[in-house]
């Protein structure tokens, strides 16, 4: 918006705004929770046996921690490529 045309930018923001996304989904789950809606990745969650009733009964076992963090972790990856 800023008329930056610099690739180096636009991959930067690309990698921001994939991390602002995964922290807004990871935010919004106990809200989500609530409604008995789970919109974090099913795949990572089977990975770690981890039910979307478990989600949505914020069960704080030790496999749906893994799956936050490892949720969180890819976050994390796209701020690292940003630096």
């Amino acid at each position: 918006i800023l008329g930056v045309r610099d690739i180096h930018a636009d991959h930067a923001a690309s990698h921001i705004g994939k991390a602002q996304g995964i922290v807004t989904c990871l935010r919004a789950t106990p809200y989500h929770s609530t409604r008995r809606k789970v919109f974090l990745p099913m795949d990572i969650c089977m990975l770690h046996g981890v039910s979307q009733e478990d989600i949505i009964r914020c069960r704080q076992e030790k496999n749906v921690r893994d799956v936050i963090y490892d949720i969180a972790s890819q976050a994390h990856i796209h701020l690292e490529h940003v630096r």
